[in-house]
């Protein structure tokens, strides 16, 4: 095996992934030779997505699913394993933010933060599992927010989110680890992103996507004896 590729005949499905955070976990993951299955529901940007990690010389698949849709999850893993093979590694990354007060927010954004937050990761995660248990072997990753720790005005929905997503997968690790699937989750702070504004803040302080890429790196070439089941990611300096 190349050292430098040590993904080499592995694949991952990243969702979110047409740029951003998202994107940085693909080009990674393509970097150390894994074929790469993405999905955003952007196809313009995800096509930009494609060139540029076909650019790794991997295999790669895009698509343009809701992974808020039962039906557009399971077709999309489903194409993933019939072009590229069984996923290997999955990366939750897809997710949206409404910042609003608790009281003064809506119904449809409510829907809309914790079905593309938090239940996407639970249909995702329950497409690919079957296998990974068949096999014995995966990576679950479900890229969360220091929001799922800490408290902040107009931030209600938006951490009910991701505190939600920390239950969820810290529970689904202990249901998947006798299995030898591992599940763990990656929390940065504020990353500099078009995700929300960073008004006053100085950008090249704050977290960049590839900090974030680099923390999914760290969990999937972990000795298979362990398995890291949290990162908490901050910046050096406060921004």
């Amino acid at each position: 095996m190349d050292p430098a590729k040590p993904l080499a005949g592995k694949v991952s499905l990243v969702t979110g992934a047409s740029r951003g955070i998202g994107l940085a976990v693909a080009v990674r993951l393509a970097q150390l030779g894994s074929d790469v299955a993405i999905c955003a529901r952007n196809p313009e940007r995800l096509a930009e997505a494609e060139d540029e990690l076909e650019r790794q010389g991997v295999r790669v698949l895009t698509s343009a699913a809701d992974v808020r849709r039962a039906s557009e999850v399971q077709a999309f893993v489903e194409a993933a394993e019939h072009t590229l093979g069984e996923i290997d590694i999955a990366v939750n990354n897809a997710g949206v933010g409404i910042f609003v007060s608790g009281h003064q927010a809506t119904e449809e954004q409510w829907n809309t933060v914790l079905d593309t937050n938090l239940k996407s990761v639970f249909l995702v995660s329950r497409a690919v599992a079957p296998s990974m248990i068949r096999r014995k072997s995966g990576h679950i990753i479900n890229i969360g927010s220091m929001a799922g720790k800490s408290a902040f005005a107009g931030g209600a929905i938006y951490s009910a989110s991701k505190w939600g997503l920390l239950g969820f997968s810290q529970s689904l690790a202990e249901d998947l680890r006798g299995y030898g699937v591992r599940v763990s989750v990656v929390a940065p702070g504020s990353v500099a992103t078009e995700f929300s504004p960073h008004a006053g803040k100085d950008t090249s302080k704050m977290l960049q996507p590839e900090d974030v890429a680099h923390a999914v790196e760290a969990v999937v070439t972990q000795a298979p004896q362990s398995f890291i089941s949290e990162i908490l990611l901050r910046p050096a300096q406060k921004p």
